[in-house]
């Protein structure tokens, strides 16, 4: 039943206003960018924008929009992020109308340690004015609820790194990227939700703004004028709000391609991204 979504599309279009660039600069606490119509902001910032702004009557126990219209109804409580693939293609303008068409590729079921687990991949490709901006492949992993029978997972260790940046996250940040994303999912601000009903110590660290700080640190240690191009992401384990942790990554190789990743109270990679970053 639930292969009959395969294919399904959808378009939702959006714009890279000033206020968003400008908002985004200061959740980052960095100088914000010219804000000029036709300025250019990083490529990556487009993951702000196309909101899945549903109606409140539309929205599922857990924040998010319920299942069964653009994603299928995946029979599933919990859901979440497992891995993106980005290739930026072109500059993202300030003014720039956008449209973003997505497709769901495939629906796939599998058993994991945690239990059953559905995975559903949906590819988003982003046009403006001058053609594709950017593609995106998203992996969205549907699981089980929370039980004792669970098996522990075994880390995944990091490697050495040549350079790391201290990463604390606290409940304002959270909410302010999800005020500027939209996102309503409980886990990110409700903590009796986050503990009680989906079995996390306390509020989960949004993946996504664990993705954009982790490139925006990468970019940082790059050479002046390089950006990123490529982005192969995978989330190994949650982080938990108000807990230390670092971002780092490793140097470049001749193509440009560095592995990033962000590492756990415990020294162990939760999230890793092989980029790569050029003139």
């Amino acid at each position: 039943m639930l292969d009959e979504w395969v294919g399904r599309a959808r378009e939702v279009e959006d714009e890279m206003t000033a206020p968003a660039a400008r908002r985004l600069a200061a959740m980052l606490d960095r100088a914000p960018p010219p804000l000029n119509r036709g300025a250019e902001v990083p490529p990556h910032w487009v993951a702000i924008l196309f909101d899945d702004a549903q109606p409140q009557s539309r929205l599922g126990p857990d924040g998010h929009p319920a299942k069964g219209d653009f994603l299928p109804p995946v029979p599933l409580p919990r859901r979440m992020l497992a891995g993106r693939r980005m290739r930026h293609a072109a500059p993202l303008r300030i003014g720039d109308r956008l449209v973003r068409r997505s497709e769901i590729m495939s629906i796939t079921p599998k058993e994991g340690r945690s239990g059953r687990l559905v995975f559903v991949t949906v590819r988003h490709v982003v046009a403006g004015p001058a053609g594709v901006v950017a593609t995106e492949e998203q992996d969205i992993a549907y699981r089980e609820a929370p039980s004792g029978a669970a098996k522990a997972e075994v880390p995944a260790a990091a490697p050495d790194a040549a350079w790391r940046e201290p990463f604390s996250p606290d409940p304002v940040l959270l909410f302010r990227y999800s005020a500027l994303t939209f996102n309503g999912h409980r886990i990110h601000y409700d903590a009796d939700y986050a503990r009680g009903v989906e079995g996390y110590p306390g509020l989960v660290v949004n993946g996504g703004l664990t993705i954009l700080l982790l490139l925006e640190a990468a970019l940082r240690h790059a050479p002046p004028g390089a950006a990123l191009r490529t982005a192969d992401i995978r989330t190994l384990r949650p982080l938990t709000c108000g807990r230390g942790f670092h971002l780092a990554g490793t140097l470049p190789d001749d193509d440009g391609r560095r592995l990033l990743w962000a590492e756990d109270e415990t020294g162990a990679m939760a999230l890793r991204i092989e980029a790569r970053i050029t003139p």
